[in-house]
């Protein structure tokens, strides 16, 4: 019994194959079909090209990226470098900056005083003051100037209306205590040398255009402190333009070498299939055609 099953599912097999492979059961016939049936056959993959826009956007966010992106390694690692060399000296230097700030103002805070400027000042003005600037003023027009009798606590409003009566060298009104432009001032303009602890009150310290008397050592000494960490933050702002600079060029770099690489390479990776007879073949293929 189970013989007669399986010859008739044999006979069934036999027939559904010849009507699904097309044979005839006759030789020159079935050799016709198999030829027939030989093809090739190709399923393409084709290589995707770089978004220049999306390149150079990324790179202007981090530089290097776009680069690393379009596959130019070595560009990318040369703007990353850059960028964060860049970062490291603006941060060092303007942390030195920092540092070298409070050294000058300490030394400022220990050695200028605003009272003993301002005392000179009104104690010279009716002699030397006025006669080197050809002035006629007045010292009692200043009572104001000393809001106690010892003449240590200044009225800076008082002291800025007589730096600004008695003009010539006195060039600038004095900033209030603790402004940038105060540590500036007394470091900068000779009409404050009077200020510092190593000048001699009793010295009629003359700074006009046909005499110059040269400022104390501490004022020089406090110009170089000042000048100093002036050297430290223009390295800091240097350093900034580089690292904003750096962010354009490599987006334009990252734009450019990416449409390059477009134009130069287009690449086509095909799966290739193959059908002899009745037997199937698939094989790879890859075209590289490069654009000069």
């Amino acid at each position: 019994m189970n013989k007669k099953i399986f010859f008739i599912f044999c006979i069934i097999s036999s027939i559904v194959y010849s009507q699904e492979s097309k044979l005839s059961k006759l030789l020159y016939v079935d050799q016709k079909i198999s030829f027939d049936s030989t093809k090739k056959s190709d399923l393409q993959i084709v290589h995707q090209k770089k978004s220049v826009f999306l390149s150079a956007v990324m790179s202007f966010a981090v530089p290097g990226l776009g680069q690393f992106y379009n596959g130019d390694y070595l560009s990318a690692v040369v703007f990353s470098a850059l960028e964060a060399s860049a970062i490291t000296i603006g941060l060092v230097y303007d942390n030195k900056g920092d540092d070298q700030t409070l050294v000058f103002q300490k030394y400022a805070n220990k050695r200028w005083d605003v009272a003993k400027y301002a005392r000179w000042t009104i104690d010279n003005l009716e002699g030397h003051l006025n006669t080197s600037l050809n002035n006629d003023l007045k010292a009692e027009n200043y009572n104001d100037l000393f809001f106690d009798q010892a003449r240590t606590k200044v009225n800076w409003d008082a002291l800025n209306r007589l730096e600004s009566d008695i003009g010539g060298w006195y060039s600038h009104r004095l900033e209030r205590f603790g402004e940038q432009q105060y540590y500036e001032m007394i470091g900068k303009y000779p009409q404050f040398n009077p200020g510092w602890d190593d000048f001699d009150e009793s010295f009629l310290f003359t700074y006009t255009n046909s005499h110059k008397d040269p400022v104390t050592a501490h004022f020089d000494y406090y110009s170089k402190l000042r000048g100093k960490a002036n050297s430290f933050y223009n390295v800091a702002s240097k350093a900034v333009v580089v690292v904003v600079a750096n962010h354009f060029l490599s987006a334009i770099e990252a734009a450019w070498s990416t449409g390059k690489y477009n134009k130069r390479i287009n690449t086509h990776l095909s799966i290739s299939k193959f059908q002899s007879g009745f037997a199937i073949e698939y094989y790879p293929k890859i075209n590289v055609q490069f654009n000069f």
